[in-house]
């Protein structure tokens, strides 16, 4: 029979890419159930953006696994780290955000946290917290824990030093201020996605220069976007929002690349080990209708994120409207009496939210993903003549009629 420690790691183990080390990973869960002492497991999230997307869920998904093995979690908010913004993975420093729409993003985090996370069983912490309260001094004391050639290590920004990149000195200091994290809330188990690595153990090394037990560290992967090549991003625009309607959720699911669907229910759904064989197995069988298997993989995620009806709507809707080439029961009106006779193309589009930005607008017209009555327009210059009823259409799923 297996033992308590066998259940959790197997549990925990899963899906992982690396624990690290492993031996010390492993003997701190042992010291944890012998002395029934929870382990402190944390993640930290900067809002630097409104929704929680798929990609983030594969992170939250693993600290509810050990919220349920009866592990504390905590949740770093990292109001501070977002005004210099995550440097992993980047090939340029990220603009930096003002502090209002920074904190306006974490509310919105927290809610949807919640739709995963048990909160009664959840500490929240804004590492603001401790950095808006550090002297200049306390500053200098946490760079000098650190060289220049080890920030260097680090893939991304060796890259871009080497291609005479910019690389600003506040982007430097971050992993350090990750690392702090850390120590302020003495953490034992840190998890992130696999290009996060560097910033895990610098936290490890920090810990200890503060007389902290350095954590262990657990890594993921990471969940590519709907474009089927970049990690899901929401300033790249290939993600899917937890809290986005049933619709947008199964319509943007149905547009994945086949090759994406085994991954999807593997790191983005709660389907079992048993299933997953089973689903693997069907699309290796060149009979399978990958698109059959690809709504089931969009009504199980409406399903986790709203409910089993709003799954089944979601389903019937994308099949009557897109299957079948009809326009969706409930087309969202919006009002254009603000702008008088005509309004540029790219102004209607991001003030109706029918994209995210101008600069999406932009490219949605460009790849003639942008319809008026059903007419394609490829100008991004066009002065739109208004007129009551107009039915604009942006991609597969999204549609708006105008009101004038």
């Amino acid at each position: 029979m297996p033992s308590e420690f066998d259940k959790q790691w197997e549990i925990i183990s899963r899906g992982t890419v690396e624990l690290l080390p492993e031996k010390e990973f492993a003997k701190r869960l042992k010291d944890s159930i012998r002395e029934n002492k929870p382990l402190r497991v944390k993640q930290g999230f900067d809002p630097t953006a409104p929704d929680i997307h798929l990609g983030h869920t594969v992170g939250i998904r693993k600290l509810r696994q050990f919220q349920d093995l009866g592990h504390k979690i905590v949740l770093i908010v990292g109001d501070y780290t977002a005004l210099v913004g995550d440097p992993s993975g980047r090939s340029a420093t990220r603009p930096q955000l003002l502090y209002d729409q920074i904190m306006k993003n974490a509310e919105t985090y927290q809610k949807q946290f919640f739709k995963i996370l048990d909160r009664s069983r959840t500490e929240i912490h804004h590492n603001g917290d401790w950095f808006g309260k550090m002297s200049f001094r306390d500053i200098l004391t946490l760079t000098s824990k650190f060289t220049v050639a080890r920030i260097l290590e680090r893939d991304d920004f060796d890259k871009r030093f080497k291609s005479n990149i910019p690389i600003s000195i506040h982007e430097l200091i971050y992993p350090l201020m990750q690392a702090y994290d850390s120590v302020a809330i003495k953490a034992d188990v840190e998890i992130g996605a696999t290009e996060q690595k560097f910033n895990l153990l610098t936290g490890r090394e920090i810990q200890q220069d503060y007389g902290v037990k350095p954590q262990v560290v657990l890594t993921l992967p990471v969940l590519v976007g709907v474009d089927g090549h970049q990690r899901m991003s929401k300033s790249i625009g290939n993600y899917i929002g937890i809290d986005e309607p049933p619709g947008e959720i199964f319509g943007k699911v149905m547009s994945i690349p086949d090759s994406q669907i085994y991954s999807y229910f593997e790191l983005a759904t709660d389907v079992s080990l048993e299933r997953l064989v089973e689903i693997k197995a069907i699309l290796q069988d060149s009979k399978t209708n990958p698109m059959a298997i690809k709504k089931q993989l969009g009504g199980e995620l409406v399903r986790m994120y709203h409910d089993a009806n709003a799954a089944k709507a979601a389903r019937s809707e994308f099949e009557r409207v897109f299957s079948k080439g009809q326009i969706p029961e409930d087309v969202p009106e919006f009002d254009c009496s603000q702008y008088g006779k005509s309004v540029w193309i790219i102004q209607l589009l991001s003030d109706s939210k029918l994209v995210a930005s101008k600069g999406e607008a932009r490219r949605m017209v460009r790849s003639g993903a942008v319809s008026i009555n059903g007419e394609s327009i490829k100008d991004e210059n066009v002065e739109l003549t208004l007129k009551d009823g107009l039915l604009i259409k942006v991609g597969k799923r999204r549609f708006l009629r105008l009101k004038v």
